[in-house]
């Protein structure tokens, strides 16, 4: 049983946000090997994919509605025969208020020492200049940001913590220890931002699961990193459109 438990685990984070750490981890070493300082160097969030617009935005949504795949396959295998994937790791609506609310706390209380960390890194040089979507691209653009947020927040919340830490503890792994290994899971896969973002990521993932390991529920944390991710895919560059000295 354990052994395929590990097996199983192995493949849904081999077919997800494994492999996605284990890119970004390629693409940190590439931007440190490249000669120039991490301060110098830039990505982009959720780049074109083609430059011309119906294909653009079919790949675009293609790549929403196919990465959502893991995440159903992680609620499938954790189906039970009187108790579905959704109820064993929170992620229902029967309350929306309180899950809303404190999806919203839980947005504020790591947003802003987010955006703090991110300035420290770049100042440091130890995180590269992220660089997201303009918004007056297509009339689509906004949507399919908001649904790529959407689709973040799913992959993480439900992957990487409700249904790796329901698999661990089978595995008789202690809290802290499930918490630890999550955090630095999250904090992996955004190492192609440098090694800033990995730590702040990682402080993300240790509140968020010591969230979950207290309350049981990932829908208040989908809610949050919904929230975080909408206002980096859109409030930022809706901020530097309007106050580009400020922000530029």
């Amino acid at each position: 049983m354990r052994r395929r438990l590990w097996w199983e685990t192995g493949i849904v984070l081999g077919l997800s946000l494994g492999a996605s750490a284990v890119y970004a981890l390629v693409d940190l070493v590439y931007l440190l090997s490249s000669g120039k300082p991490l301060a110098e160097q830039s990505t982009a969030l959720n780049a074109s994919q083609s430059p011309v617009e119906w294909l653009d935005f079919t790949y675009q949504l293609l790549g929403v509605f196919f990465d959502l795949f893991p995440v159903a396959l992680a609620l499938y295998l954790l189906w039970q025969p009187r108790r579905s994937g959704f109820e064993r790791i929170g992620l229902t609506w029967r309350r929306p208020g309180r899950d809303l609310g404190a999806g919203a706390l839980l947005a504020a209380c790591i947003g802003v020492p987010g955006l703090a960390f991110y300035a420290l890194g770049r100042v440091v040089g130890i995180t590269v200049d992220v660089q997201a979507a303009p918004l007056d691209t297509h009339w689509w653009t906004v949507p399919i940001l908001v649904l790529s947020a959407v689709r973040a927040a799913l992959q993480e919340e439900v992957i990487v913590v409700g249904y790796l830490f329901t698999r661990l503890r089978q595995l008789r792994w202690g809290t802290w220890a499930t918490i630890v290994a999550s955090a630095v899971l999250r904090g992996s896969y955004h190492l192609y931002q440098g090694i800033g973002p990995f730590f702040g990521n990682a402080v993300m993932g240790v509140v968020f699961g010591w969230t979950y390991a207290r309350w049981g529920r990932t829908a208040p944390l989908v809610v949050a990193h919904t929230l975080l991710d909408v206002v980096s895919f859109v409030g930022y560059p809706l901020a530097v459109a309007l106050w580009p000295g400020v922000f530029t």
